[in-house]
């Protein structure tokens, strides 16, 4: 059987949120994230969540920058969807190797769905013995099946309870480059 296509899906999928959008609500977030750190002595820890959260996390470090906001940086690659459009059990596959003791630590993801994958990580962090754990993602997802005890303290835009994909969000591992946020069709 073969790998769907991107072009295919993007067929009758509606734009949820496009690149102006995505781009005012990333200032907005800029805005109250630099609120939160801007009297730090050391620049807080910006971790982001491989691979859906690299192209959000690129935009809001470049607008963290423009407001004089110094970060130090780090990633973490744990997916539960490895390609695929459900999730299953966690895989690490890259923890962050800066220390996380006594540390203010920003995890910087894609979207918030139900919350698996974000709850394991934020308690891995704090584990690590990082003083707080702050999350900030792009999108999350309407619905009531979230994980107890994990939210987002930075949002960016909502999305429908759809499959979504675009600015990081995959098809299949396609798609993440879009400038704005599809959801397939219905």
């Amino acid at each position: 059987m073969s790998q769907p296509r991107l072009a295919e899906a993007l067929v009758g999928a509606d734009l949820i949120h496009d690149r102006a959008v995505l781009d005012a609500a990333i200032a907005r977030m800029a805005e109250a994230v630099h609120a939160d750190y801007h009297e730090d002595e050391q620049p807080p820890l910006f971790v982001t969540i491989m691979h859906g959260g690299m192209p959000f996390a690129a935009a809001l470090a470049l607008a963290l920058g423009e407001r004089g906001l110094d970060l130090e940086f780090d990633y973490l690659h744990a997916t539960r969807y490895r390609g695929s459009t459900s999730g299953s059990g966690l895989a690490w596959l890259h923890r962050p190797a800066t220390p996380m003791r006594g540390r203010r630590v920003l995890l910087v993801d894609d979207i918030l769905d139900e919350g698996h994958t974000l709850y394991a990580v934020k308690r891995w962090c704090e584990d690590q013995g990082a003083d707080e754990v702050r999350v900030a993602v792009l999108a999350v997802k309407e619905h009531d099946r979230c994980v107890d005890d994990i939210e987002a303290d930075y949002v960016g835009v909502t999305v429908p309870d759809r499959y979504v994909f675009g600015f990081g969000m995959d098809y299949h591992e396609q798609g993440r480059n879009l400038p704005g946020i599809y959801a397939l069709a219905e």
